[in-house]
């Protein structure tokens, strides 16, 4: 059958931008507009609807519903608004900005609360391309006239703060609502690109925060354990075949520290992006922290976790197993499951068996990267830690 062609959208950023030119273009010409075209980054004009169109002696206002296709986002369908006023510039603001647009952020828009990301601690979360995009359609507008005004933009998304919590703009220090992202205006269809931008995002505010371990996971569950881990309330089992279970031991006697808040970067199913990543940007220490089946598909060489992009083939398990002769009992046992879940609670949490998957994780991030110092964590499914090394 032949695939039906996906849709692209367009970024909070372009939506702002024409959203601003667009109450720009009604406040001139003191009349209500219907549309507003703006050049995207890479050159292509595009046309947005307005709604919402409101004209008052200062100011004007409408906002753009944003599309962003057929591609999943938390944002598709937020309203994004922009309001526009004039007035004379003073010498304060001829300094700050020789475009004479100020661009602020209202309802729903977040502040940046830690170092690291394009916009400094303190500023308005509206990333520099869209502020470049906003300005730009601003400037456009009023460029005929004769006196120089200022032009004050607030952009702003009704249900912003809301929708943040459905995003990770918390932990990257974002806080009170949304971002104005986007890069080329552009939304492609099912693409990565958010969450791969989110991991770099949240690479740089650990470095900037003086983070030298970063923990990735692959799901918030495994998060969770590897923070109670390493903040000393976790539990660590022993992992020999060959010795009973001893107590339970804490992250201290096993020389853990407390790691910072921004040492802990969500990679869902992006292992492969995300070690290249700390690689590319200078970090040496990582943890990668998952349950089992994540892992034992990062262990088979699945930089992409998603089961879209991945197979969870036991047989391949089955063949290491039966390679080593302290596992090979188990062999039979894991080709007749179902899940990979299936074969380590049936295998009764077996050391030897997690120790071959471990390694193989080890194994598959130092072909990647073999400057990197790398742990593996193996979260279980009742919360506890089941592996951590090789430490």
């Amino acid at each position: 059958m032949k695939r039906k062609s996906l849709k692209h959208g367009y970024t909070t950023g372009a939506c702002a931008a024409a959203a601003a030119r667009g109450a720009a273009i009604m406040l001139r010409d003191r009349r209500i507009a219907e549309e507003a075209e703006i050049t995207l980054p890479g050159g292509e004009r595009v046309r947005f609807r307005l709604n919402g169109q409101e004209i008052t002696d200062d100011a004007a206002s409408c906002f753009v519903i944003k599309d962003a296709g057929d591609d999943p986002d938390v944002t598709n369908g937020a309203e994004i608004h922009a309001k526009v006023s004039l007035n004379t510039p003073s010498a304060l603001t001829a300094e700050r900005d020789n475009d004479f647009v100020i661009i602020e952020g209202g309802a729903g828009i977040g502040r940046v609360t830690k170092p690291g990301l394009a916009v400094s601690v303190g500023e308005w979360a509206i990333n520099p391309v869209p502020r470049r995009m906003i300005t730009e359609a601003v400037r456009e507008v009023f460029a005929s006239h004769v006196s120089r005004l200022t032009s004050h933009v607030t952009i702003s998304i009704p249900n912003g703060e809301e929708l943040a919590k459905k995003t990770l703009n918390a932990r990257l220090g974002i806080i009170g609502g949304l971002s104005i992202l986007g890069t080329t205006g552009i939304v492609t269809p099912i693409s990565a690109q958010a969450w791969t931008d989110t991991i770099d995002s949240a690479i740089d505010v650990a470095l900037a925060c003086g983070c030298k371990t970063l923990v990735l996971s692959t799901g918030r569950t495994s998060e969770q354990v590897a923070q109670r881990f390493f903040s000393g309330n976790g539990t660590k089992k022993a992992l020999s075949a060959e010795k009973e279970i001893r107590d339970v031991l804490s992250p201290s006697s096993l020389a853990l520290s407390p790691l910072p808040a921004e040492s802990y970067i969500m990679m869902g199913d992006h292992a492969g992006y995300a070690v290249r990543a700390c690689a590319r940007k200078g970090v040496r220490n990582i943890v990668i922290a998952g349950q089992f089946a994540k892992l034992l598909k990062i262990a088979r060489g699945h930089e992409q976790t998603h089961v879209s992009s991945s197979k969870l083939d036991l047989k391949e398990l089955a063949a290491w197993l039966g390679n080593t002769s302290h596992v090979s009992r188990l062999t039979s046992h894991v080709l007749k499951a179902n899940t990979a879940r299936e074969v380590l609670e049936a295998s009764g949490h077996d050391a030897e068996l997690i120790a071959v998957v471990c390694s193989k994780v080890l194994e598959f991030a130092r072909r990647m990267e073999p400057g990197l110092r790398i742990n593996v964590l193996l979260a279980g499914y009742g919360g506890e830690v089941l592996y951590y090394g090789p430490n």
